[in-house]
């Protein structure tokens, strides 16, 4: 007699709503004005997580207006012109979404490689923008002290990616 086997489905309240509530929370709580020490809390791009993990998951059309939100989150928290970090953010999901198919199943090392280059190429967007809309340069020091950050987020993303990958055994 066969034993029943127990259907863990994951759904979007797990994947996409939580992640994202959770890295607003965090956002806003980072971007106040604290001072520890004499020096302020890390400002990190923690959606920059979700944009990288959520097309290794499971492509779906909700990620991306959830990743344009918490981009006009960004913002407006951050103070930037709207719409800066929704375009970083979609570009990276755009990157990886095209990307997929070789980095599903890849090392540790390998998703880190490609998400230190997302990351680049991200701050790179939103360092061009920010130049040409201001028309000056925005300072390199600040930039090193916004990215730093938002790479030592990476256990995050590949934690993310470990255990909703294989979490709805319905698309295996």
């Amino acid at each position: 007699m066969r034993r029943p086997v127990a259907v863990r489905v994951v759904g979007p309240m797990q994947w996409i709503v939580y992640p994202a509530l959770i890295s607003a929370a965090i956002t806003f709580v980072l971007a106040t004005p604290v001072k520890i020490f004499g020096l302020s809390l890390p400002e990190p791009i923690i959606p920059m997580v979700l944009a990288f993990a959520w097309p290794l998951i499971r492509p779906s059309i909700v990620a991306p207006v959830v990743l344009m939100a918490l981009g006009l989150f960004l913002n407006f928290i951050l103070g930037g012109p709207l719409g800066l970090w929704s375009l970083s953010l979609l570009v990276i999901y755009a990157v990886i979404l095209g990307a997929r198919s070789f980095l599903i199943g890849q090392d540790t090392a390998v998703l880190f490689v490609w998400y230190a280059g997302c990351c680049g190429l991200a701050f790179l967007l939103a360092y061009l923008a920010m130049s040409i809309i201001a028309g000056t340069a925005p300072s390199l020091l600040a930039l090193i002290g916004q990215v730093a950050p938002t790479l030592l987020l990476f256990p995050f993303a590949d934690r993310m990616i470990e255990r909703f990958d294989d979490g709805d055994v319905r698309f295996r």
